[in-house]
């Protein structure tokens, strides 16, 4: 099946995400909230920061944050390696990166092939889960990045309310 035609053969004209492994997982981000994906580059800590911010990095005169999502997610440490990247997010007019294992590739989905994610209970926060889309044999969690990075916790980007 084509990426480009849905499931009965009809041309798409749904909205595309940046599909990305965090872990055993893959997720998803609106590719309109990205700016460009970059190697993984030595950071500059910034001193009292929360624990999954890695530093900043300075990107063409923007000094730029850098989020572990890895550690954000409480997914155990991370360990960087050839394919670990950092994407480069515009949000907000603030411009953030966020460190992630590997890139996929680039999706399209009709807004049906959009699933809620189910109500779960306890410690798990998934209001930034915007929600979960099956490829295949392929679960692709979508992050709604835009509110994660409003969160108050994140302090990077100022609510879009």
């Amino acid at each position: 099946m084509d990426r480009q035609q849905s499931q009965d053969g009809k041309p798409r004209t749904g909205q595309e995400f940046l599909t990305f492994a965090l872990g055993a997982e893959e997720y998803g981000i609106d590719i309109l909230k990205v700016q460009e994906i970059r190697c993984y580059e030595k950071v500059t800590h910034i001193v009292n920061a929360p624990g999954f911010i890695k530093g900043v990095i300075n990107l063409r005169g923007i000094i730029v944050p850098i989020v572990d999502l890895r550690l954000k997610f409480n997914l155990g440490s991370a360990e960087y390696t050839a394919f670990t990247v950092v994407i480069i997010l515009n949000i907000s007019d603030r411009v953030v990166g966020v460190v992630v294992d590997s890139v996929s590739d680039v999706i399209q989905l009709d807004p049906e092939e959009i699933r809620e994610a189910p109500p779960l209970h306890g410690d798990l926060d998934t209001r930034f889960i915007r929600g979960l889309a099956t490829l295949n044999e392929r679960m692709v969690i979508l992050m709604d990045i835009e509110t994660l990075m409003s969160s108050p916790d994140m302090a990077l980007v100022a609510d879009a309310a």
